[in-house]
């Protein structure tokens, strides 16, 4: 920091007030480098340019990038605590201890505005009237838990606007196998769909000890009315129900409801794990990796884990046993009882006993867990090394874009591009490309359209490395491209499947590597993954364009309704199974064209 900046800003120190609020440094270019809040702005904000000999490196760095600042008065330190955590979601300033973006973290939830409500996936918290579950930080736990809810409990997947007494045509096919309730039908009353709508939410609080006793009686009630079907349903959820709870570890012996989290420190960073421990046993495990932690205090950094997870999550138990306790703790613990209804919320440090031995067993598992994430980033590290040298290119390739071209028999033929970002998967950088004006089955013209249209979106960062599905021929057509967009200083290569050449572009023979070399196994993955994206698009177009070719063949069928149908249809065979009401029901589609249809998709058949 120069003198001069440093004389300006001593002197703009002087005239903040003594007041509660947020103060945001930027450097020269402007950017939010750190957010904080203070008790006292002046007091605090001073206290970054006095004896900096006493400062932390991490400090020390920050202060010597400050250009400006600029603040917010409030009425409360609670309302700057509040504040500050908003901003620095909002500018994710370099200084700043912080975790992945919620956004990213997905959710369960039930829109309990509908009648008949159904189970979905949630990237964020939105609305009124929606009951979420989470943030789950494994999409792959979460995932599984929703399989589990399916085989458990007949709640609908389908997505149409359903009322009580209103058909809309045949059930499908979870409904012969128990696995829905086929409100569809229109004579299902809501009150009965509402108990394992009741018992989804049971299971998903973690309450199955109280769900197997409320299973219980509803049995029993629904035996002595002589719904004997109904209680046999029931049973069998029950029993199912139990031998799962059987297979949960109970961790505690008092059956209460807490979080235990560990701080567990590394080489080159942090990771914190936590246990959701409902009613005694363990439900589930979570991982969570922070950055800017470079010179941050413990209690710093589990005080942001706190503040993030808890701002967004579905519900916040009695009790939170910590490896740490977090700074500012008298303001953490009143923000979650607001947030908890104004529940109180207990934070402990356990010493002894079974809690600290659950504290333990946390440490141990997020240790293993943050050490193989470490062993995965150095390997791709290496990998991407191994490419760099390989490729003769300056340094690593930080983002690699992988291209396919699929059709189906000439037909539904797309394009895609897919992201690597430091050797992992992008997917919010994803693109797919519907074929306008090549060939059917013309992979080349195909491709050449594909790249045009990417390098034609200046919007998007150039690529370190182009990777192609293919041959000699695909490296061609890209070359082609490039020299035409004035690119041809973009690194290129072609790996072909039969038989795992790599084709470059200076070079006549193919490189054959060994299976084992980590850039061949790193350029396979781009390669697959582009293929698999690729043809999940090209399924979806063919199974539509049957459906329109046929749609297109039926008298009294025009634009209007057949873009009705197949917005409601996903294909021939969605089509073949509907029912003549469910046709009827469709938007835009009148009796006399439903009844036309009918009769000519049954002589088709």
């Amino acid at each position: 920091m120069r003198e001069g900046t440093r004389g300006l800003l001593a002197a703009k120190v002087q005239q903040l007030p003594h007041s509660p609020g947020v103060y945001l440094f930027k450097d020269e270019q402007g950017k939010v480098i750190y957010v904080g809040k203070a008790r006292d702005l002046r007091q605090r904000v001073r206290s970054y340019f006095q004896k900096p000999a006493l400062h932390s490196p991490r400090l020390i760095a920050l202060v010597e990038n400050i250009s400006t600042f600029t603040y917010i008065v409030t009425d409360s330190e609670g309302e700057a605590f509040v504040l500050e955590s908003n901003l620095i979601k909002e500018y994710s300033p370099r200084y700043n201890v912080q975790f992945k973006d919620d956004k990213h973290y997905p959710y369960l939830r039930l829109n309990m505005e509908e009648p008949f409500p159904w189970l979905e996936v949630a990237r964020r918290i939105e609305g009124k009237g929606y009951r979420y579950f989470g943030p789950y930080s494994n999409a792959g736990a979460m995932r599984d838990t929703m399989k589990l809810i399916k085989k458990l409990f007949p709640l609908r997947s389908c997505r149409q606007q359903l009322k009580e007494g209103e058909a809309k045509g045949r059930p499908c096919l979870n409904y012969q196998i128990k696995r829905c309730l086929a409100p569809c039908r229109g004579s299902l009353p809501e009150h009965e769909y509402a108990l394992v709508l009741e018992q989804v939410i049971l299971f998903l609080e973690g309450r199955q000890s109280y769900l197997l006793k409320k299973m219980e009686k509803d049995m029993a009630a629904a035996a002595k009315a002589l719904e004997f079907e109904k209680a046999a349903r029931l049973r069998d959820r029950y029993y199912s129900l139990q031998r799962l709870m059987e297979r949960q570890k109970a961790v505690t012996a008092d059956l209460k409801d807490r979080d235990v989290i560990a701080l567990v420190e590394l080489p080159g960073g942090f990771s914190v794990g936590l246990f959701r421990v409902r009613r005694g046993k363990l439900l589930g495990a979570e991982n969570f990796v922070p950055r800017g932690t470079e010179g941050a205090e413990a209690g710093e950094i589990m005080k942001e884990f706190l503040r993030h997870y808890y701002d967004t999550a579905a519900s916040i138990p009695g009790e939170l046993l910590l490896s740490h306790m977090p700074a500012e703790k008298e303001l953490l613990e009143k923000w979650l009882q607001e947030k908890r209804e104004n529940k109180k919320v207990r934070m402990r440090v356990p010493v002894r006993g079974e809690k600290k031995a659950l504290l333990e067993l946390v440490k141990k598992n997020t240790l293993l867990y943050a050490q193989h994430e470490q062993e995965h980033s150095l390997r791709q590290e290496h990998s991407l090394e191994e490419l760099r040298e390989l490729l003769g290119l300056p340094e690593p390739p930080q983002r690699i874009e992988g291209y396919d071209i699929s059709h189906l028999a000439g037909q539904g033929t797309v394009g895609s591009m897919v992201v690597f970002l430091q050797g992992e998967p992008w997917k919010e950088g994803y693109r797919r490309f519907k074929i306008r004006t090549a060939a059917p089955a013309d992979d080349y013209a195909a491709l050449t359209e594909v790249l045009r249209r990417r390098f034609d979106n200046s919007k998007l960062p150039l690529p370190s490395l182009i990777l192609l599905d293919g041959g000699r021929g695909q490296l061609s057509s890209a070359l082609n491209i490039l020299e035409e967009k004035g690119l041809s200083h973009l690194p290129l290569v072609a790996l072909a499947k039969e038989r795992e050449q790599i084709f470059l572009p200076q070079r006549r023979a193919p490189l054959n590597l060994p299976a084992s070399h980590p850039a061949l196994k790193l350029l396979q993955q781009v390669r697959d993954e582009a293929h698999r994206f690729a043809l999940s698009l090209s399924r979806e177009l063919v199974q539509k364009s049957s459906l329109s070719s046929f749609l297109e063949s039926v008298p009294g069928i025009g634009p209007v309704r057949r873009k009705a149908l197949l917005e409601h249809f996903e294909g021939m065979e969605a089509l073949a199974e509907a029912s003549l009401e469910e046709i009827k029901s469709v938007r835009a589609v009148d009796s006399a064209s439903a009844e036309r249809l009918y009769r000519e998709l049954h002589q088709e058949i």
